[in-house]
């Protein structure tokens, strides 16, 4: 996190895969440059996204080229290295319709243990990447940053990391929508209810009241609703009613 509690979301990746076309994206303008020549960007451009209330700082990146033999871009890519070293939150940002790079697959490691989501570019071209057994904290998301879509998916997944506590501030809360914040203070409070009511042996009908009002409370912010899948899940897990 930045010193303002927003969080920090870099995007990378090796040259070329659409980096600066969803920074463009997310952001809803043409910030940063994009051409088809593979090395357009050789510094980081932050701008300041309004995340459904949640305050973040989008970090454009130069591709990661450790061949590269020329000097400025070998300095773009150490800045892109140290962004990646300060994020909170990491969009990695493949071709999906190449297949993966020695660069790619040595940068995995650079993720390991980290909050990460694989962003799979260009699903409007022909051809899939072999994504392998790579990191990642939640399930790969396509996307075509040229004509948006998936774009939805992974603003959800992104949300749903920070909201869900992988991604922590250490200086406070990253959530400035003051009806937000009442939503998730709702939710902690029917979750902590449903828990209690659980511990006390009370039928399953009176945790999955408190269950699906949590959940409503967090579909204010994502957008999101409670399935009976996901509260026969909750059940299995806890044997609620066994």
């Amino acid at each position: 996190m930045d010193s303002n509690n927003k969080v920090r979301v870099a995007i990378i990746g090796r040259p070329n895969v659409g980096k600066s076309s969803l920074f463009n994206a997310l952001l809803r303008a043409n910030r940063a440059i994009v051409t088809p020549i593979p090395g357009t960007t050789r510094d980081t451009v932050e701008e300041t996204l309004n995340l459904r209330g949640v305050p973040v700082v989008l970090v454009d990146t130069a591709g990661f080229n450790d061949q590269t033999e020329d000097l400025v871009e070998r300095l773009g890519v150490e800045r892109s290295r140290a962004a990646l070293n300060q994020a909170a939150l990491i969009l990695w940002v493949i071709d999906g319709s190449q297949s993966l790079s020695d660069t790619e697959r040595a940068l995995a490691d650079l993720l390991n243990g980290r909050a990460a989501i694989i962003v799979v570019n260009k699903v409007d071209l022909p051809g899939r990447a072999d994504l392998g057994d790579l990191p990642a904290a939640t399930p790969p998301v396509p996307l075509s940053a040229l004509t948006g879509a998936g774009l939805a998916d992974l603003e959800a997944a992104m949300l749903r990391l920070i909201l869900g506590g992988k991604v922590i501030s250490a200086d406070g809360p990253v959530v400035s929508n003051p009806r937000h914040e009442q939503a998730l203070q709702r939710a902690l409070d029917h979750v902590e209810a449903a828990l209690c009511a659980y511990q006390q042996g009370w039928p399953a009908d009176a945790v999955t009241i408190d269950l699906t009002l949590g959940g409503e409370a967090l579909g204010e912010i994502t957008g999101e609703t409670v399935s009976d899948d996901l509260l026969q899940t909750i059940f299995s897990q806890f044997c609620i009613g066994k």
